[in-house]
């Protein structure tokens, strides 16, 4: 494979830099942030008795976890490849985003076990710390959501790590709302109920994560890419007479590859390097990073048995 479009796209690989820098600033601020507040939530959690704080300290323990894990994940991303991982260890960022997905799933069972059982039992519950508590996870949660709001759309794990504070920032809102209604009711129930609708927000956004991880951890077609533009993109390069064998999968969470065999004509295989030169730049466009190009001519048969 010919690194033909190194020197012409130079522009396309050298944005992506400073965007890592940011970001890995970004995980650090919101591990940090997120592991002072878990602390605070938890204890006061215990001294006021509630259980959406408790929950809530535990919801943003599993947000710590998941920071880490991707910003261990970015920097996987970035190791070079060697004779046994010749990809490097990309793929890591695709399975970090699957573990992610189920550490919540995970999180929302005892959040759910607990709700329940404080219905059946309910116990005296001082609002006001409630109220005040959560309110300070509102500032922290939306704050470090902001941190990743820029790039949400490049990498499954930004997005997991924003749908997570996103998540969070509400259910403090949730919290917040239940700790004034607590204080001046002494509707003891509302702390359960709030932890159940926390639970339904939750699966909601962890759902869709899960599907799309899973998708790419079985080398999946990425979601937003269309097969058929592609080969119709493909098809427009002069030269190209027909494209099979085509395969699109995830090498990460960012990077997407494609190996495909190409028929030409008899006269055409001799300038083949200029129609490769030509069909990475257009796949570059739609955002295909790594590319295989077979070429076949319009006379051969095609030997392997997958050809369509």
């Amino acid at each position: 494979m010919s690194h033909d479009h190194s020197h012409g796209h130079g522009h396309h690989h050298h944005d992506h830099a400073p965007k890592l820098d940011h970001l890995n600033a970004a995980f650090i601020w919101g591990i940090v942030l997120n592991s002072a507040f878990v602390i605070i939530e938890a204890v006061m959690g215990f001294v006021s008795h509630s259980l959406s704080l408790l929950t809530d300290a535990g919801h943003n323990l599993s947000d710590v976890a998941s920071l880490a894990l991707a910003l261990l994940a970015f920097k996987l991303a970035k190791v070079k490849s060697n004779k046994n991982y010749t990809y490097g260890y990309k793929r890591s960022t695709i399975i970090v985003s699957f573990f992610n997905a189920l550490i919540l799933f995970v999180a929302v069972g005892f959040i759910a076990y607990e709700a329940v059982m404080r219905f059946i039992h309910p116990e005296v519950i001082a609002g006001g710390t409630i109220a005040w508590v959560a309110f300070v996870g509102i500032g922290i949660n939306g704050f470090t959501a902001w941190l990743f709001v820029k790039d949400k759309d490049t990498d499954l794990n930004v997005k997991g790590a924003y749908l997570h504070m996103a998540v969070d920032a509400i259910v403090s809102l949730g919290v917040v709302i239940s700790g004034l209604i607590i204080y001046f009711t002494k509707w003891y129930w509302m702390d359960s109920a709030v932890s159940l609708i926390i639970v339904v927000v939750i699966i909601g956004g962890t759902w869709s994560l899960l599907k799309h991880s899973l998708r790419l951890e079985m080398d999946g077609v990425p979601a937003e890419i269309e097969l058929s533009k592609i080969k119709a993109e493909l098809l427009k390069a002069p030269g190209v007479v027909d494209v099979h064998h085509m395969h699109v999968w995830a090498l990460s969470t960012t990077e997407t590859a494609l190996t495909a065999h190409i028929v030409v004509k008899q006269d055409e295989l001799s300038t083949f390097d200029k129609i490769k030169h030509d069909l990475r730049h257009r796949l570059l466009h739609m955002e295909i990073t790594h590319c295989t190009f077979e070429p076949e001519l319009v006379t051969e048969k095609c030997e392997q048995v997958e050809c369509a």
